[in-house]
């Protein structure tokens, strides 16, 4: 009897075996960086897509870690450390990589896209696959563009209906050429300020406002330190899911297709999710005590007509090619 039930437990190891998930050991981490908080669109879509689909695919050969909250650096530190592969994907402002290549700023260019559905026909179109020739040969590969939104003005002084309302005024702005360019254009005075320095900086008066979508808005608490958002619809805030190029080739074949394909989900996941929540931020902010005034076009036009100024500034810069495209997809 006792024969027969060591018989019975040995099956039974046999068949727990067979019937357990094969996983292999992990043969790779990829740390993901980001500036925004874990309840961002940004990281609940890695949470619910890229992660999962990574991990399982790979049969756990991938480990993915996520570090939200700036735990690893501004846009900037992240997007330098990409580049040297200690960190090996991160998703910044698209911004962020125009200190590497200066023609990503065209992304920047303001009012180059009035709604996110004809950016993105132009971020998955030829503007997209050309700037991201331009990234891989910086050592970036990009997985894919996902928005922050459409960005605007907020300050504690007063409602900003016209450049006027700007003049003198202390706005933070990333550190950006184009976009200290356009706000110089407007009269204000542009501050550049890493994201993780500016609660502080308009809780204590070091600026008067600065400007962001409604998802950094909220995600920023800056309905805490300011009273007013401006509906200027400035610049539409691309962000990229770069990956260190060197990582990406390093993989096999297998693994490094299970990363494109998690990158282009999480790209699609990642826009529909900040598009839905979008009118919530902003409804939220209200309810908190924020002023929300929203510009007509007749209001936009002086916004608008700033810019002529600002594109020829660049030009040079950005160069015909990625102009050239630019002004074919500008609508």
């Amino acid at each position: 009897m006792k024969k027969c039930m060591c018989i019975f437990a040995l099956l039974a190891v046999v068949v727990g075996v067979f019937a357990a998930p094969c996983f292999s050991a992990v043969e790779y981490t990829i740390k993901v960086g980001s500036i925004v908080s874990d309840t961002h669109a940004d990281i609940v879509a890695m949470k619910e897509v890229f992660v999962p689909y990574i991990e399982k695919e790979s049969g756990g050969r991938i480990k993915v870690e996520l570090y939200p909250n700036a735990l690893l650096g501004g846009d900037r530190e992240l997007t330098e450390s990409v580049q040297l592969g200690t960190v090996q994907v991160a998703i910044p402002a698209s911004s962020a990589l125009a200190g590497f290549d200066k023609r990503i700023q065209v992304l920047d260019l303001p009012y180059l896209f009035t709604s996110r559905e004809t950016a993105f026909e132009a971020l998955d179109g030829e503007l997209g696959a050309k700037l991201n020739e331009y990234v891989l040969q910086k050592g970036f590969w990009n997985l894919g563009y996902q928005e922050n939104g459409m960005r605007h003005v907020t300050n504690s002084k007063l409602p900003v209906k016209s450049p006027a309302d700007l003049k003198g005024m202390k706005l933070r702005t990333m550190e950006n050429p184009m976009h200290i360019a356009y706000f110089k254009e407007l009269g204000a005075n542009p501050t550049p300020m890493s994201w993780g320095e500016l609660y502080t900086a308009l809780q204590q008066g070091v600026v008067d406002g600065e400007e962001n979508p409604y998802a950094m808005i909220a995600d920023g608490k800056f309905n805490e330190v300011q009273k007013y958002v401006s509906e200027t619809g400035h610049v539409f805030s691309v962000t990229m899911l770069i990956a260190n190029k060197k990582f990406i080739e390093s993989l096999s074949d297998d693994l490094r297709a299970i990363v494109i394909q998690a990158g282009k989900d999480y790209a699609i996941a990642q826009r529909k999710l900040i598009a839905s929540l979008e009118e919530g931020f902003k409804t939220d902010l209200v309810k908190s005590g924020m002023q929300a005034n929203e510009l007509s076009a007749a209001d936009k036009k002086p916004f608008v007509d700033a810019t002529v100024k600002v594109y020829a500034q660049f030009e040079d810069q950005l160069g015909k090619e990625i102009m050239d495209i630019a002004r074919k997809v500008q609508k």
